[in-house]
């Protein structure tokens, strides 16, 4: 069986699982619609709120950002994980106290006025209509890569799966849709992260990997290698940060706001039966992100380690297969500015 092939058989027995759950678990009250009738356990709600923030941005693109960006990417992380933090003491408990089924109803009846609830909605749609532009992005994104499919059309693949597994089962099925969705989702992150650990360093655990000697006989350290690597090249050195205190406080203040805002993980505390479960899924959800995140400031220096090895001083007309997939999507490119066809 070809590769294509087993890539087309487990996406499709991703889909026809997400599905199954949603038609076993679709919802039979409004209270099952919006909340998943409010008793979903702590654990379960935890992981499922994991898998909402396992988006695109986390995803595909946190460990490109620090890949790239070095130490200064490590705000990124700093900023998505406080706003969980923000999420557990000051807000979660509170809104489901309240026991609405939306922010714009915990806002309007909180504050006794239809004005703030309308502000709200309006709010809501805006956030919602700018998330989703970027998500359904990375979702053409990766539908095109892995199904060999133009972009657009991945998009609609996506928004497909989307629509059907949301409309039939509600909040309810959703969340345990969710609960399976992060364990595809961390079983096919985690498993090329070890990969890649065991090929830089030999240890196959990418955040012990990360403070061990890349296995290339030179004695150096994963950092030391990348800071030596690229400051050779003619780039800054991996660890040094070019931002200045100021700009790091407002980047992490911005992400963390911005996290505990994003109304679709809100949501997700409204489905627990008390305050006190809803500060423990904050917790449990910090818990299963965390396993990605420290993953991911790994795989992004394995990764450009990786990169720099691969294709420095290749010939552009003998570039790896991978390369060339990547640019005829977009995500990568060759200008060849001294004309010597060699990266």
């Amino acid at each position: 069986m070809t590769t294509q092939a087993l890539i087309y058989l487990f996406v499709g027995a991703s889909f026809a699982l997400y599905i199954g759950i949603a038609i076993a678990s679709r919802a039979s009250s409004t209270s099952e619609f919006y909340v998943a009738g409010g008793h979903v356990h702590p654990v379960v709600n935890g992981m499922a709120t994991a898998a909402d923030w396992m988006s695109a941005a986390s995803f595909i693109s946190m460990a490109g950002l620090i890949a790239f960006l070095g130490y200064d990417g490590s705000v990124y992380l700093m900023g998505w994980t406080g706003g969980y933090v923000m999420l557990a003491l000051l807000l979660a408990p509170y809104l489901r106290q309240f026991g609405q089924f939306t922010v714009p109803d915990f806002i309007g009846t909180r504050y006794y006025s239809n004005a703030a609830r309308v502000v709200a909605v309006i709010c809501l749609i805006f956030i919602s209509f700018t998330y989703i532009a970027g998500q359904m992005r990375g979702v053409g994104i990766v539908f095109s890569r892995f199904l060999d499919v133009p972009v657009d059309l991945g998009v609609i693949i996506g928004m497909g799966i989307v629509f059907v597994y949301a409309v039939l089962g509600g909040m309810k099925g959703i969340t345990y849709t969710q609960v399976a969705q992060y364990c595809v989702l961390i079983f096919a992150y985690m498993v090329p992260a070890f990969f890649i650990s065991f090929l830089v360093t030999g240890n196959p655990v990418p955040q012990l990997g990360l403070g061990s000697q890349v296995a290339d006989g030179s004695g150096m350290y994963v950092l030391q290698k990348l800071d030596a690597t690229l400051t050779d090249l003619g780039f800054t050195a991996y660890t040094d940060g070019s931002k200045s205190m100021i700009d790091i406080f407002a980047i992490t203040a911005a992400l963390m706001i911005g996290t505990a805002g994003l109304p679709h993980v809100i949501v997700r505390f409204f489905t627990v039966p008390s305050a006190r479960d809803a500060r423990k899924s904050a917790g449990w959800a910090l818990v299963f992100i965390a396993l990605l995140y420290t993953t991911g400031s790994a795989v992004g220096a394995f990764a450009r380690i990786n990169f720099v090895d691969t294709v420095n001083e290749q010939s552009y007309a003998e570039a790896p297969d991978w390369f060339t997939n990547w640019e005829a999507n977009d995500l990568i490119a060759f200008n060849d500015r001294n004309g010597d066809g060699v990266m």
